[in-house]
Parts: structure tokens; sequence; C-alpha cells
């Protein structure tokens, strides 16, 4: 009976180590049908492919780190499901929306955005354990995939897409190819503070948020990452203010001594 018990178990864990897997295998999924309906020139479906991605990027992790079914394996399923999703399938989305015009500049945007965001994956797998979880050292990957499909879908919302737009658009891709790979940090939203008890008007809060989303989702989506983006930047620079009016402070302190 004790050894029936401990079969029982052994499959049930097996089952659950294919869970977050399977999502992973969604993610990838979304990333190669945001690549073929950017190849058949349907780039608003691209992009919502894109964030439904990002979606399931997000919850493979949360589904892995609850049961206790993280692996190398998993970590490194992940990393290439990323790839796909978050580097070949918005560069590209993004090249033949936007940067075609551009001819060797924009395609050479589009791949920079590509091989940035696959050493910003080689560079997160390595830090692993050696960092505090609560913070990502450079902008992660899928936020950055995430705001350039938004970025379309908000375009898309206000109309076409003008020379002086497309400009805009080349400028971002360089940016966020940029904040991948640099030493910004951004908040990683895993605390499990976020997830207990909390104040009530933090809940009434995120419903707002939730009925801004359904109502105006290219709108809601794009302000939502723009403000992810920029808080890297923003908190970057008020640390080194903040350091900088330390270290004057304690100069003139020692002056005084």
């Amino acid at each position: 009976m004790k050894y029936k018990n401990q079969g029982k178990r052994g499959r049930l864990r097996k089952g659950i180590f294919i869970l977050p897997n399977l999502f992973t295998s969604f993610n990838i999924f979304c990333g190669f049908y945001a690549i073929i309906n950017t190849i058949d020139g349907k780039f608003v479906m691209g992009a919502v492919a894109i964030i439904v991605a990002a979606v399931f990027d997000i919850l493979d992790g949360k589904i892995a780190r609850a049961t206790n079914t993280t692996s190398k394996f998993g970590v490194e399923f992940d990393s290439l499901a990323d790839v796909i999703s978050f580097g070949v399938a918005p560069a590209l989305l993004m090249y033949t929306w936007a940067l075609r015009p551009f001819g060797r500049i924009g395609w050479l945007a589009a791949f920079l955005f590509m091989v940035c965001g696959a050493l910003r994956l080689a560079r997160f797998n390595t830090q692993t354990g050696t960092i505090s979880s609560d913070y990502f050292v450079g902008l992660p990957i899928p936020a950055a995939a995430g705001f350039a499909a938004t970025t379309l879908l908000f375009h898309n919302r206000l109309g076409v897409l003008s020379a002086p737009q497309s400009i805009l658009v080349l400028a971002l891709i360089y940016l966020l190819s940029f904040l991948m790979v640099s030493n910004i940090k951004y908040y990683s939203f895993k605390r499990p503070e976020l997830f207990k008890r909390g104040n009530f008007n933090l809940l009434v809060v995120t419903i707002l948020i939730m009925i801004f989303i359904a109502s105006q989702p290219p709108v809601a989506l794009f302000f939502m990452g723009l403000i992810y983006v920029v808080s890297g930047p923003v908190h970057h620079l008020w640390r080194v203010k903040t350091a900088r009016t330390r270290e004057h402070d304690l100069a003139k302190d020692s002056e005084k001594l």
C-alpha cells in the first residue's frame, strides 16, 4: 500500500511538471502565430498574439513556482520560447509594419532588438540565484516585446502610420534594445506580499484599471507599458541623485568636523 501511494505521488509530480511546460508551449505557439500573421500582413493579429504569449509566459512561471516544479529543463525551454515569441516575432512585426521604408537601418534595428533580447535572456539565466528576485536587471524581453506590440495597436487605434510616426517607432526599437541590455533595474512584481491581504482601496484601483483595459484595450495597454518602461530609468536617476546628495551631505559633515 505504501509503495502504491508513492507511485501515485510520483505520477502526480510528473503530471505537474507537464503543466508549466505546456503553458510555455502555448507561448511558442502564439509567437509562431504572430510570425505567420506578420507574413500575411495581419499586423494587429500579430501584435495581439505577442501580448497573449506574454500572458502565457507569466503564467508558466507563476505555476512552476506555485507548484514547486521549477527545473533546469523548464528554464531553458522558457528561454527558447521567449527568443521566438519576444525576439524574432516582434522584430519581424516591427520591421514589416514600420521599419521597412528605412532600408538597412530598419532591418538592423529589428536585428538589434532580437539579439539584445537574446543577450538579456542569457544574462538573466546566468544571474538566477545570485541577485534579488525583487527586480530585473535590464528591461525584461517580454515587457519590451509587449510594449512594441501595444505601440502598434495604439497607432492602429489612432489611424494610419505616418512617416514621422515611423521615425518614432525606429527610435523606440533602438531604445528598447538598449534598455534590455542595460543595468537599469525594473521591479519584478514577484514578492509574495502582493498576493496577500491588502488595502481595500488597492482592490478598488485594480478593478478600475481592469475596467479601463476592457473599455479601451489599445490605449490602456500602451500607457501601462509606457509607465513600466519609463519607471526603470526614472528610478535609476532618482537613486543616482539620492546617492550624490548623500555623498554631498557626508562631505559637508566631515568639513564641519
